[in-house]
């Protein structure tokens, strides 16, 4: 993270940098959540005909959705502030061979092995997979082609779903906030 000189470390540890932009952003992402959150629940009941706390409530909006743009400013900051570190990444993927247990017991399945995840579970769960147990479960599957393409597989190339699944989520997100942008554009003109 980057080092801004003017912020306040911790009141203990001086060497540590507090992320306070993303600390900022869930306080203020909690709020927004909870006003947003009573807003859906209090407007659609009418507990009596002439039910005026309502509009005590939707006075509130603004707060409300004000609180929603600081977290998300806040995160943003955050967000700039930091640098992943490639290395860093890639050896602590390195030294955890057990994510690769669900290309395993996905593989196991497709060879007709039914209780592949209970296999992957006891070699896997509590403990780092090693060498020796990944080899002696890849040597279950029956298909030449998957075995070689498993033992091929290395922590910090295996990524299953991950990727399709971020790009989606991008994209979904990134519409939603050009949509926002728009219908805030009209409402300012």
């Amino acid at each position: 993270q980057q080092v801004v000189k003017q912020e306040v470390g911790s009141s203990t540890m001086p060497h540590k940098i507090n992320p306070i932009d993303f600390e900022n952003s869930e306080g203020n992402a909690g709020v927004a959540v909870a006003l947003l959150q009573h807003f859906v629940e209090k407007l659609p009941i009418s507990r009596l005909q002439r039910d005026l706390s309502d509009s005590t409530v939707k006075r509130s909006f603004g707060t409300g959705l004000a609180h929603s743009l600081l977290a998300i400013n806040s995160l943003w900051r955050g967000l700039e502030k930091v640098f992943p570190s490639r290395e860093m990444m890639k050896s602590v993927v390195q030294h955890h061979p057990e994510v690769l247990a669900e290309a395993y017991q996905t593989s196991l399945r497709l060879s007709g092995i039914i209780d592949a995840y209970e296999q992957l579970k006891a070699v896997s769960r509590d403990h780092q997979l090693s060498v020796a147990a990944s080899k002696k479960v890849i040597n279950l599957v029956t298909d030449p082609k998957l075995k070689k393409r498993l033992l091929q597989l290395k922590p910090e190339n295996y990524f299953g779903l991950a990727p399709k699944i971020v790009t989606q989520e991008i994209t979904r997100i990134s519409n939603n906030l050009t949509l926002l942008q728009k219908e805030s554009n009209q409402k300012g003109n």
